[in-house]
C-alpha cells in the first residue's frame, strides 16, 4: 500500500541490465501544469514530451497519492521502466485529488458514483477529464492513452477503467487493491491487520490545510524495534486513539466506527463496477507473496471475466513476487527460496514493454495467452486459457493423524487454549511493521506450539500440483462467543535437501517448512460480513473460508502441511475471544478459550483445492 515512487525507480534503475548511457534531459523536455476537472478542482500534473517530432507518441499515465515529485525542474520517474523512456512515451504523472500539489479533497479508494449529478466527481472522472485535456493540449500525440501503476497507483489504474475513456487503450493495473475489508490492506475476511494499517496512516493520514510538497511526520514512534511486544503493551486496539495520537487521523477514526463490512466498505469495492470494460487492454499483474494487494488482482480479473465472458481483452500474470518486487531485479529468489527463472526480468522484457508497445503503438509482437503464472514449486512459467485452469480437478485434503485424502478414523478433535496475551507469531522477524517475507517464512518457528495445531502427509509418491483458491472447511467448537481460525498450507522439504538460503549460505533448506498460502478468518461473520454473529459455546459449529489462490507444485517427496490456530500477531489485531465490538473492547474482554477442531464423520475438517493432472 505505501510506496515511495521515485525511489523505487532509483532501485530499479540500478538493477537493471548494463546498457549504453541515455540521457533523458536531451530526449525529454518536462512541464508542470494544474489540469482543471470539471467541477473546478485542479490537478498537478507533469508531463515528460520527447523532443523527437519524427513521430507521434501515446501517452504512458501514471496517477499517485504518493507524490509525482521531484518537483520542479528535476526530472522523476518516466515510465514503469527504465527501458520505457528509451522506447519514448509521453510520460504523464499526476497527484490524484487532494494529494499533494493538486488541489481538492482526498478520498480513501474514491467509491464510484454511478449516476452521477452535475458536478460530481471521482476517480473515473478525473481519469477521464485529464485524458481529455492531454489530447487537446500537450502536441504530437498519437491520440492513444495508457495508464499503469503499482499498489495504490494500481487501483487508480483499474478506476480508469469503470468508465473507460476512448483513447484509453492499454491498462495495467499492478497489485491494485480490490476491496480493503476483503482482503487488500486493510482487512482479511474482518481480521484488522494492525501494524500494516495503523503505521501506514500513522502518516499517510495526516491532514494538510492545501496544496503541499512535504507532508508533517508520523503521529507517533514506536521505540522499539520490536513491534510484537509494542503491539502487545498496547493493549486493546482502542488504546490506539488516547496513547498513540490515532484521533488524529480522519482515515483511522472511520476505520475504527466501521468494523464490520457495511456501507462504508462496500461502496469502496471496485470489482462491482467493472462492467464497461470491454475490449480495453488489460494486463494485471499480481504477486504469489505479496503481504499487501494479493487479493486485488485475482478479484479483478474475476470481475471482468464475469461482467465480460465473450468480450474482454484481459490478461492475468502472477509471478512469485512480493509487493512490486517485479519492477526490479533478476526476480529468481524470494527470502529463503531460489529459482533458476529470471522471472522479473522476464516480466518487464517479455510482457510489460510489449504490452505497451503493442497497443499504444501498434509496434510491439505481444501474443500472449489470458494467463501466465509462475508455478513455485516446479520453477516455471505456465500458461491457461483460464483460471483457475480448465483441467484441475477437485481435490480434498482431510485434518486427522495425518493429512489424508479421506476422513480420520480415529480421535474425533484436537483441542488447543488460545490466550489473547500470548498469541501466536506471524513472523519470525523482528520488525515494527508487516514483515513481507511472512507469507513465504519456514514456519517451524511455531510448529512445536501447544496451540499450533499441524497435519501433514507422508513423503509424497508422485508431484502434486495445486492451481486455484483454497477452501478452508472447519468444524470447531469454543468455551468463548468468538475466535478467529488460521488456516496455512506448507511445503515440507525433505530432511536430506541440501540446498541453502540465497539471502544466508547459514541457512540450510532440510525440513523447511515453506509457508504457502495463510489466511484468517474471524468466526464471528462466518454467516454474513456485514451482521457479525455469536459462537454458542460448546457447539459445533461450521467454519469456511476461501485463502487466496495458489500456483505450487509439491514436489516428490516433499510433504504437504496444514497448520491451524487461533491468533497471528502482530500482523491481524487480537481476538478477545468474546463477542464484541473489537474495535471498543477493554481488557477485561479478551480471555482465554479453549477451541476443538474436529476430524471424523460428518465433521471432518478438510481444506478443498484444485488440483492439475
Amino acid at each position: 500500500m505505501k510506496k515511495n515512487f521515485f525511489l523505487a525507480f532509483a532501485v530499479l534503475s540500478a538493477a537493471a541490465p548494463a546498457q549504453e548511457p541515455f540521457d533523458v534531459r536531451a530526449a525529454y523536455t518536462k512541464r508542470e501544469v494544474q489540469i482543471p476537472m470539471r467541477d473546478g478542482v485542479k490537478l498537478f500534473t507533469s508531463i515528460y514530451v520527447p523532443k523527437d517530432k519524427g513521430q507521434k507518441y501515446p501517452f504512458m499515465m501514471m496517477r499517485t497519492p504518493y507524490s509525482v515529485g521531484p518537483y520542479g525542474t528535476a526530472f522523476g520517474r518516466l515510465g514503469p521502466s527504465p527501458e520505457f523512456a528509451r522506447e519514448g512515451f509521453i510520460f504523464v504523472n499526476q497527484d490524484v485529488r487532494g494529494r499533494y500539489m493538486s488541489e481538492g479533497e482526498f478520498q480513501w479508494m474514491t467509491p464510484y458514483i454511478p449516476n452521477k449529478k452535475p458536478g460530481q466527481v471521482d476517480e473515473s472522472t478525473d481519469t477521464w477529464d485529464t485524458i481529455e485535456w492531454l489530447l487537446k493540449n500537450v502536441e504530437n500525440n498519437n491520440g492513444r492513452a495508457g495508464i499503469t501503476g503499482v499498489s495504490f497507483p494500481g487501483h487508480y489504474a483499474t478506476q480508469a477503467l469503470i468508465d473507460p475513456h476512448p483513447a484509453l487503450k492499454a491498462a495495467s493495473p499492478q497489485a491494485p487493491m480490490a476491496d480493503n475489508w476483503l482482503g487488500d490492506d486493510v482487512h482479511h475476511n474482518g481480521a484488522f491487520f494492525l501494524p500494516h494499517a495503523m503505521n501506514f496512516v500513522a502518516g499517510f493520514g495526516r491532514a494538510r490545510i492545501g496544496p503541499t510538497q512535504r507532508y508533517e511526520g508520523d503521529v507517533f514512534s514506536h521505540g522499539t524495534p520490536d513491534g510484537y511486544q509494542f503491539f502487545l503493551n498496547m493493549g486493546p486496539l482502542k488504546n490506539a486513539a488516547k496513547n498513540y495520537g490515532m484521533d488524529k487521523i480522519r482515515l483511522w477514526n472511520e476505520w475504527m466506527a466501521h468494523g464490520d463490512y457495511d456501507e462504508y466498505w462496500q461502496k469502496q469495492n471496485v470489482p462491482q463496477h467493472l462492467k464497461k470494460v470491454g475490449d480495453v487492454p488489460v494486463m494485471l499483474v499480481g504477486g504469489w507473496f505479496d503481504a499487501e494487494d494479493l487479493y486485488g488482482p485475482l478479484a479483478i480479473y474475476r470481475a471482468i471475466e464475469k461482467a465480460s465472458p465473450l468480450v474482454n481483452r484481459t490478461i492475468l500474470v502472477m509471478g512469485p513476487w512480493y509487493h512490486g518486487s517485479w519492477e526490479g531485479g533478476a526476480g529468481d529468489s524470494l527470502h529463503d527460496i531460489r529459482w533458476t527463472t529470471k522471472t522479473a526480468e522476464d516480466f518487464r522484457t517479455k510482457f510489460q514493454l510489449p504490452f505497451f508497445k503493442e497497443f499504444l503503438k501498434g509496434t510491439g509482437e505481444f501474443n500472449r495467452p489470458e494467463v501466465t503464472a509462475f508455478d513455485i514449486g516446479a520453477d516455471k512459467w505456465r500458461e491457461f486459457d483460464e483460471w483457475p485452469p480448465r483441467a484441475a480437478s477437485d481435490a480434498k485434503l482431510y485434518l486427522g493423524e495425518s493429512l489424508a485424502a479421506t476422513p480420520s478414523n480415529g480421535r474425533l478433535f484436537d483441542e488447543y487454549v488460545s490466550d489473547p496475551a500470548k498469541p501466536v507469531p506471524n513472523s519470525a522477524t523482528i520488525t515494527t511493521g508487516m514483515a513481507r517475507s511472512y507469507m513465504i517464512e519456514d514456519q517451524r518457528f511455531v510448529w512445536n506450539r501447544p496451540d499450533v495445531l499441524s497435519y501433514e502427509t507422508p513423503a509424497l509418491p508422485n508431484d502434486v500440483t495445486v492451481a486455484g483458491p483454497i477452501t478452508a472447511t472447519l468444524h470447531i467448537s469454543t468455551t468463548g462467543t468468538d475466535a478467529d481460525f488460521v488456516v496455512k498450507l506448507i511445503d515440507v522439504y525433505p530432511s536430506v535437501t541440501s540446498a541453502r538460503s540465497p539471502r544466508d549460505e547459514s541457512v540450510t533448506m532440510g525440513g523447511y517448512q515453506m509457508l504457502i498460502r495463510g489466511e484468517p478468518m474471524r468466526a464471528k461473520y462466518r454467516n454474513s460480513w456485514s451482521k457479525p454473529e455469536p459462537l454458542a459455546p460448546k457447539r459445533i459449529t461450521k467454519v469456511e473460508f476461501v485463502l487466496p489462490d495458489v500456483m505450487h507444485t509439491f514436489r516428490k517427496g516433499h510433504r504437504i502441511m496444514v497448520q491451524v490456530h487461533s491468533s497471528w500477531y502482530p500482523l491481524t489485531d487480537r481476538n478477545p475471544q468474546t463477542f464484541v465490538n473489537i474495535y471498543e473492547a477493554d481488557d477485561k474482554d479478551f480471555r482465554k478459550a479453549t477451541h476443538r477442531v474436529y476430524l471424523s464423520g460428518k465433521n471432518a475438517s478438510h481444506i478443498s483445492f484444485k488440483a492439475l493432472p
